[in-house]
């Protein structure tokens, strides 16, 4: 039995609809309005955010433009502007500073707090919240969702309860009964492909998922089942992470027409190899695998890796390497949409600490629902 003054106070802030907010905020005249941010709805480009105007239609985040224009023929298409984003959440985040140092940042819009030991020496993590959600409100005009409880698992998936401007809190008390009744779908962790398969095995609810074994689990879905096993159960241990190392670097772009020519796929690997050279080496960073990804016409993707012997950020063992991997591809025979580049296994010491990539794909958006 866990004593109760041992409990963590977690807190989880999701901003609703972030980029779609942000953007309402700033022009008046989409307010109210069913707004997307994303690619052109006659181009190839996905959503990022949609306001909950557009929602109420079905369209979400990562969903081809084109889809959400059908879905939604009167929606507002705006292109992102990052600057913006970047600068909204960097004043959340002076917020959530006010309270406590334990700040394990997700994204630009969401975040982890840990505010067992606060600033404010507040023995309410339920308060905190309030406050903290009021004061984004009343600094940048935003609204957003928070969930409170006694781990990071159950604080997030409380935070999408009852959004938009929420509040959820779930003690360690309730925490077996609120699981038992959740919907699978609503369980972080559970993709829809994890969903479909679940589905199929009869569990639909996390009461459900609790009548496994560990072992069957773990047979089902390999060291996932381990995951899945403990969260259903509200066991979930990880503290609250101020600082991130970064595991990977890379860059990918999905382009604007179908590309089949191999020379100039080829110089374009060559370009993208630099590019991704030249940022590693702005943050000191070497990498020992590296990873080709296409994404062909029909969508489909698939990863080639290769390790090498020795950490790189060599443009040309880079790019050397994933021309290598391209081979075992059929790029050359079908049409390819995406191509992208990383590397893993770095060689990044605890000084140098997670950011956020921003990714040469439709203009550095990054995707978040929220």
């Amino acid at each position: 039995m866990i004593h109760r003054e041992h409990i963590r106070k977690i807190i989880h802030i999701d901003m609703d609809a972030f980029f779609a907010a942000v953007e309402q905020r700033d022009n008046p005249a989409l307010r109210g309005k069913a707004v997307i941010v994303g690619g052109s709805p006659n181009g190839r480009g996905v959503v990022s955010t949609a306001s909950y105007e557009a929602r109420k239609f079905g369209v979400h985040s990562a969903m081809p433009c084109s889809q959400a224009a059908r879905l939604c023929p009167h929606g507002i298409f705006v292109k992102g502007r990052f600057d913006a984003y970047k600068l909204a959440s960097q004043q959340i985040r002076e917020i959530f500073f006010e309270y406590t140092d334990l700040v394990e940042p997700l994204s630009l819009d969401e975040a982890f707090l840990d505010v067992t030991e606060n600033h404010k020496g507040m023995r309410s993590a339920t308060l905190i919240a309030k406050e903290i959600l009021e004061k984004i409100q009343e600094k940048t005009q935003l609204t957003a969702s928070a969930g409170v409880s006694y781990c990071k698992f159950i604080a997030k998936v409380a935070s999408d309860y009852n959004k938009p401007n929420g509040l959820t809190l779930i003690p360690p008390e309730e925490a077996e009964e609120f699981l038992e009744g959740l919907d699978i779908k609503k369980f972080f962790g559970v993709g829809k492909a994890t969903q479909k398969k679940m589905h199929s095995l009869g569990i639909k609810t996390g009461a459900d998922l609790k009548e496994w074994s560990e072992i069957d689990l773990v047979k089902a879905f390999g060291k996932s089942g381990r995951y899945y096993y403990r969260i259903c159960r509200g066991i979930d241990n990880r503290e609250v992470k101020p600082h991130r190392i970064r595991k990977s670097y890379g860059k990918e772009r999905t382009f604007s027409d179908d590309k089949g020519d191999l020379n100039w796929i080829t110089t374009f690997l060559d370009e993208l190899s630099e590019s991704i050279s030249e940022g590693m080496q702005k943050i000191n960073a070497k990498g020992k695998t590296i990873t080709l990804k296409v994404r062909y016409k029909n969508f489909d993707t698939i990863t080639r890796s290769q390790s090498v012997p020795n950490y790189t950020n060599d443009h040309y063992q880079i790019s050397t390497v994933a021309r290598q991997l391209l081979e075992d591809t059929d790029v050359g025979n079908r049409q390819v949409r995406l191509l992208g580049i990383s590397l893993s296994n770095l060689n990044l010491s605890e000084d140098h600490y997670y950011e956020q990539l921003e990714l040469e794909f439709r203009r550095g958006l990054v995707i978040g629902d929220n």
